[in-house]
């Protein structure tokens, strides 16, 4: 097998993920479009608490010895409790996808909430904070050589979440953790693709790589972590089940309303 489009070296508890000029979407601190060489993913200690993240990931990436250029020096980077040694990547055509897969934080969404759900609920009322600790989170790196058009990009980071919620749905039995991430990107001067839909080639195989980097990440950490694959909220250290409801109503009618929209 050929050396991926994507080319990554893990040191120091940090995966390096690089091509130069690679146009990133990030969902992760600091997060938003940019063009770098690298995209990171690095492992914190356990009992890590939250800290001024700029200067920490900048000194855990010095510590690496990754070293910074302007082509980098705005990498998108995430932050996961799962160890580096248990990423995995995968490849489909012209995606790759890497994972770092550990569920000690999982979070569910019933569709028909009991008093036990609302009960393992932890509702959130600080937008800044984040529910759930230990040695969890799933991150998520995705590369295309495809150059996509204005949206896609976007887009893919729906398709490779629908696929990170359906393997997780299979394999535990939640949707996600409390504190996941996807990085996405692609090749401005690639090949165009207009979509990047789960029907698209680039979207099918978002979906493959999605499946098999992040069940392969999931056994690797099980394997060796102190702790058994969680099946469910009750079974994981740390979790949280969303058990509120919201009011569901129709949307009016142009000819209902009185005044024009504005």
């Amino acid at each position: 097998m050929t050396d991926p489009d994507y080319d990554a070296v893990r040191r120091a508890g940090v995966l390096r993920v690089r091509r130069p000029a690679t146009e990133w979407l990030s969902t992760g601190w600091n997060g938003g479009r940019r063009t770098a060489d690298c995209a990171y993913n690095l492992s914190v200690p356990e009992g890590w608490e939250r800290t001024a993240l700029g200067p920490y990931i900048d000194d855990r990436l010095e510590r690496a010895e990754f070293e910074t250029t302007a082509g980098d020096a705005a990498s998108p980077a995430l932050l996961t409790g799962v160890d580096i040694a248990d990423a995995r990547g995968a490849r489909c055509g012209s995606v790759t996808v890497y994972a770092t897969a550990g569920i000690s934080n999982p979070a569910a969404l019933p569709m028909e909430p009991t008093p036990a759900d609302r009960a393992a609920s932890t509702a959130v009322e600080d937008d800044d904070a984040e529910s759930g600790q230990g040695r969890g989170t799933v991150n998520l790196i995705v590369g295309t050589t495809r150059a996509l058009a204005s949206g896609a990009l976007e887009n893919l980071i729906a398709v490779a979440a629908e696929a990170k919620a359906a393997t997780l749905l299979a394999e535990a039995g939640v949707p996600g953790t409390t504190t996941d991430a996807i990085i996405v990107g692609h090749d401005p001067s690639g090949s165009p693709a207009a979509f990047s839909g789960s029907g698209t080639d680039v979207g099918a195989a978002v979906r493959a790589c999605v499946r098999e980097a992040v069940r392969a990440s999931l056994r690797a950490h099980y394997a060796t972590a102190d702790a058994e694959l969680p099946t469910a909220v009750d079974d994981a250290t740390y979790g949280v089940s969303t058990a509120r409801r919201a009011d569901v109503f129709q949307p009016a009618l142009a000819s209902d309303r009185s005044q024009p929209d504005s």
